[in-house]
């Protein structure tokens, strides 16, 4: 995709974390930089990095030099596993933004100490507003197996095991800007059958995490649902790289034993009729409308 040169611009930093911004405020979908080793993961309780967030939100012209060049209005974590929220509500707290999601994300929001004026639940077919962005949601599902289901009840306050980090509510996002501009965020593979007829976007951010291992008629049905329910041109594949490493090392696939990035890739381009598939670069700024 090309580089962006003017006001609109969506930033790529791992899995399915999405800056989109205008030059004067901006929506950070999950903000998730720690990225703790799967030994942690698997044996230990995990917690926000500070280094890793700050170098990341600097990478990102959010922090740095005590003065931030984009105003960040709201943190959305697209569900509430660890690998989508456990930074969230730190990066919140950090810029001032709203962290906006489900009662579990809230739950996320309490557990670190974020005052209830920068915590906002939002609901199936809610409409919230920010700066000159627009966000819609719809209730959607994780992509199978769901390993950490149900909801968040309590504060979660880290260092906690990732098994507290529960799914919560997964959500689909429309993205409009002021300009006319639209994108879908879908964040994880899952999807409910016609929740999203009827909306229109131009672009779809496409979590593709777990596809690889799933039968080409549940992927076939995927793209029917996201992509070609809101009519996209182009497609933007996120939620593919192994986020155990940290964003300092280049980004590489998830390994097969996780999932399966080229079976993805070879079911995806047999779907693609009028669309286009991209994958984004780390940290580029980049502009998915540009023909």
């Amino acid at each position: 995709m090309p580089e962006a040169s003017g006001r609109l611009g969506v930033t790529f930093a791992g899995v399915s974390t999405l800056l989109f911004d205008d030059g004067d405020s901006a929506v950070l979908f999950d903000g998730f930089f720690s990225r703790p080793s799967l030994l942690k993961v698997g044996l230990g309780r995990i917690a926000p990095d500070e280094a890793r967030i700050s170098a990341a939100l600097e990478s990102l012209g959010l922090e740095g030099l005590g003065v931030a060049d984009r105003r960040l209005d709201a943190v959305v974590p697209v569900h509430t596993h660890f690998d989508h929220a456990l930074d969230s509500a730190e990066v919140a707290r950090r810029t001032g933004a709203q962290l906006v999601g489900s009662e579990s994300a809230a739950r996320i929001g309490q557990g670190a100490g974020l005052e209830e004026k920068h915590i906002r639940i939002v609901a199936p077919s809610d409409a919230v507003t920010f700066g000159s962005w627009a966000l819609r949601f719809a209730e959607s599902e994780h992509c199978p197996p769901d390993r950490f289901p149900g909801t968040i009840t309590q504060p979660l306050t880290p260092p906690a095991k990732a098994s507290t980090y529960r799914c919560g509510t997964a959500w689909s996002v429309l993205v409009t800007h002021d300009s006319g501009r639209s994108a879908l965020v879908q964040g994880s593979a899952g999807f409910v059958p016609g929740t999203l007829d009827g909306w229109s976007a131009e672009v779809a951010y496409l979590g593709i995490g777990m596809l690889g291992h799933q039968s080409e008629a549940y992927v076939r049905d995927y793209w029917t649902h996201t992509v070609r329910a809101v009519g996209a041109s182009r497609v933007v594949l996120t939620h593919w790289d192994d986020f155990f490493r940290p964003l300092d090392q280049p980004l590489r696939a998830t390994p097969y034993v996780g999932d399966d990035l080229d079976a993805t890739v070879r079911t995806l381009e047999a779907l693609v009729v009028d669309e286009s598939l991209h994958f984004p670069t780390l940290w580029r700024r980049e502009d998915p409308w540009s023909a």
